[in-house]
C-alpha cells in the first residue's frame, strides 16, 4: 500500500515512504515503537494508510506547518518556527504538512515546540497515536474519448471541472483541485459519465481549436461548461455576462481572469479551514473592497461576480508567479496533452504562426560562436566530426527538427506542445505524462545511474560522483559505469532507475559505445524515469527515451563544448540533488554557461528526482548595502506544492506568502544572514556567481 510505514534504525520511530513520488519522512520517538495497522476511517480528512503507535512524543526532522484541530474540525493551535503551544487534555487531529501529508489522531494533552531545525510534539506519558498518510500522487478518474469536432472537444473539456475536490475557495490549494480526466481521440464522443459540478458558470467561445484550448484552464478552475458562441464570454445563472475579449485581447483577458479569480480565492480561503495571516491579503484588502468573510460561504458564481468587479491593476503586483505557460499548437492531437497542462493550472496560449518564430537554423550570439571557433573538444561523435557537422537539421527529413521560438511570458516555465524543437521552452509530450501516471511503487533508495562513456570526460564524472546522495536524511544508491558496450548500455537503460546522468558522445546513430552506437529508437522499453544526456545533439535520443517509457529529462539541441558541458553537468547535478524539478534546475543552470540555451527539457519538466530539504526548493539572491544585506528568495513550485501553496520563511515567524514567488528581506545584518544561510544548503546568487549557502565564506561577505 502507498504510502507505507517502516521502522527507523533502532526502532525508535517510523518512516513514512511514498514509493511512487519517491518521498520519505521520518517521525522519531524517545522509545522503540511497534506500529500496527489502523483504520483510516478514523480521520476527518482522506488518508490512504494508517498505523497506531504508543509513544510519549514525536520529533520531526524539519520545521513544517502544523495545525491542531478539535473534534469539530476547528483549528485550536497552529505552529511553525519557534513555536510553543500547549493544549489541554482532549481529542485532537494534528495535521503535518510534510513531504507526505500526515495526520495524527490522539487523546491527550499536547505540547508543540519548534526551534530552527526541527519540531517536537509531546503527549501524556505513553499514549496511543494513530498516524495517517496520504500521497500527493494524483490519477485522473477516467479517460474521455472525443472526435476532432470542435463541439465534441468543448464537451470533453467541460468534464475537467469534475476533478475539483471542492468548489469553495480552498480549491486554490493544489491538493484540492484533482487531476482532470485524460482525453483520447476516437470515432465518437464518450464522456465516461463525467459532468462538471453545478457551479452555474458557462464559458462561450467560437467553435475553433485555438479558442477552446485557451479557455481550458479557466473552465477547469471555474467548474464551467464550454459551449459555442459568437463571442468569448462568461455567463452565470445569476445574470453575469463578462467578455473574454477585453482591450488586451482574448488570450490575455482569459489569463487575467484566471489569475484574478484564483488569487482572490487564495485571500478568501483564509476565512475557512486554514485561517492564516497571509501577506497578500494584508497588502490588497483595503484596495479591493471585498468582504472576504461574507464571500467565503457564497456560491462560486456569486464570488466570481464580485471578483470580476475588482480592477486587475489593484492586485497585479501581488499575484503569485505563475508556474507555467504552455504554447499549444491548435491541432486536434494537442487536446490529448491538455489535461496534463491544465493539471498544472497553466496559462494556455495558442502557438499560432503569428506568435511563434520558426527556423531551420539555430543562430548563436558572438560569445558562443567565438568559443566554438577556439574549441577543439565537443561532445559529438568525435572531436573532428563534431566541429564540422552541421547544426542545422533538415526539416525535410524530420519535421520535428524545425526550431521554434514561442514568445516569452512572465511565467517561471514555458512549455511547447506541438511539432518542432523549442528554444527557451520545454518540449512537452503526452507520452511522458502518461508514463508518469503509470509510475508504480518502488521499494528502496533513490537510484542514480551515472554512465561515462569517454575517459576524456572523466572530469565531470569525478565532480558529480559525490554530489548525488550527499543528504543524510534521504538515502540514495549511486552506481557508476564506464566505457560501456552497446549491449551493456542497453542493459543499463532497461534496468529500473530513478535518474540517468549520461556523459559521453551522441551522434545521428545514437549513443557512442566502446563497440559502436546504440540508438534508443531500437528499444521497446526503458526503465529510466528521468535523465540528463550531457552530450552533443542528444535531443532525438532524449525523445526516444520518452517514447520508450521515460517521464522527463534534459537534452541538448546542438553541439556543446566539453568545458561548458562539465559546468552544466555539475550545476544540474547539485540542483537536482537539492530537490529542484527538471525545468527549474535547468532555468537556474542556464545562467552558468554560455551554452545554457542549448539545453532543453523534454517530457515532464515538473519531475523531480529528490524531495527538497525544506518545504520548497528556493534560490537566494543577495546584494550588499553598506554593512547590511538585501536577500531575495525565489520560491519554486514542485509537483506537490504548485501554484497556491503557502510558505513562511524562516526569517519571518508569523506571515505566510503565496507560492511560487519572490520574497524580499531587506536590511539583514551579517550575523542574521549567516544564521539564515546555515539553516539549509540552497543555491545563492551573489555578485553574478552561483554559490551554495553552506559553503560560503562569510568572512568575505
Amino acid at each position: 500500500m502507498n504510502p507505507s510505514f517502516e521502522p527507523v534504525d533502532g526502532g525508535a520511530g517510523i518512516a513514512v515512504v511514498d514509493s511512487i513520488e519517491r518521498h520519505r519522512y521520518a517521525l522519531t520517538t524517545p522509545e522503540s515503537v511497534a506500529p500496527r495497522p489502523a483504520d483510516t476511517d478514523r480521520f476527518r480528512f482522506p488518508v490512504e494508510n494508517a498505523v497506531a503507535i504508543r509513544t510519549s512524543a514525536i520529533s520531526l526532522p524539519s520545521v513544517i506547518s502544523v495545525h491542531a484541530r478539535d473534534e469539530s474540525g476547528a483549528i485550536v493551535a497552529q505552529a511553525e518556527h519557534f513555536a510553543s503551544e500547549e493544549l489541554p487534555h482532549g481529542k485532537y487531529t494534528i495535521e503535518l504538512s510534510a513531504p507526505i501529508k500526515l495526520y495524527c489522531r490522539v487523546e491527550s494533552t499536547v505540547s508543540v515546540r519548534a526551534d530552527i531545525e526541527g519540531m517536537t510534539i509531546e503527549f501524556d506519558d505513553a499514549t496511543e497515536v494513530v498516524v495517517g498518510a496520504r500521497s500527493h500522487h494524483e490519477r485522473p478518474a477516467a479517460t474521455v474519448t472525443a472526435t476532432t469536432d470542435p463541439e465534441d472537444l468543448m464537451a470533453a473539456i467541460s468534464t475537467f471541472g469534475s476533478a475539483l475536490k471542492t468548489t469553495s475557495p480552498e480549491r486554490s490549494y493544489p491538493t484540492l483541485r484533482g487531476h482532470p480526466p485524460t482525453i483520447e481521440l476516437g470515432d465518437e464522443l464518450d464522456l465516461a459519465g463525467l459532468e462538471p459540478p453545478e457551479t452555474g458558470v458557462t464559458i462561450e467561445v467560437p467553435p475553433e481549436y485555438r479558442s477552446i484550448f485557451v479557455v481550458a484552464p479557466l473552465a477547469y478552475y471555474l467548474g464551467a461548461r464550454v459551449r459555442p458562441g459568437d463571442e468569448p464570454r462568461i455567463r452565470t445563472d445569476h445574470g453575469l455576462e463578462y467578455s473574454l475579449d477585453g482591450p488586451s485581447g482574448f488570450e490575455r483577458t482569459v489569463e487575467r481572469t484566471l489569475k484574478q479569480t484564483f488569487f482572490l480565492d487564495c485571500l478568501a480561503r483564509t476565512e475557512g479551514l486554514y485561517p492564516v495571516a497571509l501577506h497578500e491579503r494584508e497588502a490588497v484588502e483595503a484596495d479591493v473592497g471585498l468582504d472576504f468573510a461574507a464571500l467565503y460561504d457564497r456560491p462560486l458564481a456569486e464570488r466570481l461576480d464580485a471578483y470580476l468587479d475588482v480592477p486587475f491593476a489593484a492586485i497585479e503586483e501581488y499575484l503569485p508567479e505563475w508556474k507555467l505557460t504552455s504554447h499549444v499548437e491548435p491541432t486536434p492531437t494537442s487536446v490529448e496533452t491538455l489535461p496534463f497542462v491544465v493539471d498544472d493550472l497553466a496559462v494556455v496560449r495558442s502557438a499560432s504562426t503569428e506568435s511563434v518564430e520558426r527556423s531551420n537554423a539555430l543562430m548563436f550570439d558572438d560569445g558562443v560562436e567565438a568559443a566554438r571557433r577556439e574549441a577543439g573538444f565537443t561532445r559529438g561523435a568525435s572531436a573532428t566530426a563534431s566541429t564540422t557537422r552541421s547544426t542545422n537539421p533538415d526539416p525535410n527529413t524530420d519535421a520535428d527538427l524545425e526550431f521554434v521560438s514561442p514568445e516569452t511570458t512572465d511565467s517561471l516555465e514555458e512549455a511547447w506542445v506541438g511539432a518542432g524543437m523549442p528554444l527557451g521552452a520545454s518540449k512537452a509530450s503526452v507520452e511522458a505524462y502518461r508514463n508518469r501516471l503509470d509510475r508504480t511503487p518502488v521499494d528502496g533508495d533513490i537510484d542514480i545511474t551515472v554512465v561515462c562513456n569517454d575517459a576524456d570526460m572523466a572530469e565531470e564524472r569525478d565532480l558529480i560522483e559525490d554530489v548525488y546522495g550527499d543528504r543524510d536524511e534521504l538515502p540514495f544508491d549511486v552506481s557508476l559505469h564506464r566505457d560501456l558496450t552497446t549491449a551493456e548500455l542497453e542493459d543499463v537503460l532497461s534496468a529500473r532507475t530513478d535518474f540517468l546522468h549520461y556523459i559521453g558522445h551522441v551522434d545521428d546513430g545514437g549513443f557512442e559505445c566502446a563497440n559502436g552506437a546504440l540508438d534508443v529508437n531500437t528499444l521497446d522499453t526503458v526503465g529510466v524515469d528521468a535523465f540528463l544526456l550531457n552530450a552533443c545533439q542528444s535531443y532525438r535520443q532524449g525523445m526516444a527515451l520518452i517514447e520508450a517509457g521515460s517521464i522527463g529529462g534534459i537534452a541538448t539541441l546542438t553541439d556543446v563544448l566539453n568545458s561548458e558541458a562539465v559546468r552544466m553537468g555539475r550545476t544540474l547535478a547539485r540542483l537536482l540533488n537539492a530537490g529542484f524539478p527538471l525545468q527549474s534546475a535547468l532555468n537556474i543552470a542556464r545562467g552558468e554557461s554560455i551554452m545554457g540555451d542549448e539545453y532543453l527539457v523534454v517530457g515532464d519538466g515538473g519531475l523531480a528526482i529528490a524531495q527538497p530539504a525544506g518545504a520548497h526548493p528556493n534560490l537566494l539572491e543577495i546584494e550588499r548595502n553598506s554593512e547590511l544585506f538585501c536577500v531575495e528568495m525565489e520560491i519554486y513550485p514542485t509537483s506537490r506544492r504548485g501554484v497556491g501553496s503557502i510558505v513562511i520563511p524562516l526569517i519571518e515567524n508569523d506571515t505566510y506568502h503565496l507560492s511560487p514567488g519572490r520574497i524580499v528581506f531587506s536590511e539583514l545584518s551579517g550575523n542574521e544572514l549567516q544564521e539564515f544561510l546555515n539553516l539549509e544548503n540552497v543555491p545563492v546568487k551573489m555578485d553574478g556567481k552561483l554559490l551554495w549557502s553552506t559553503g560560503m565564506n562569510f568572512d568575505n561577505l
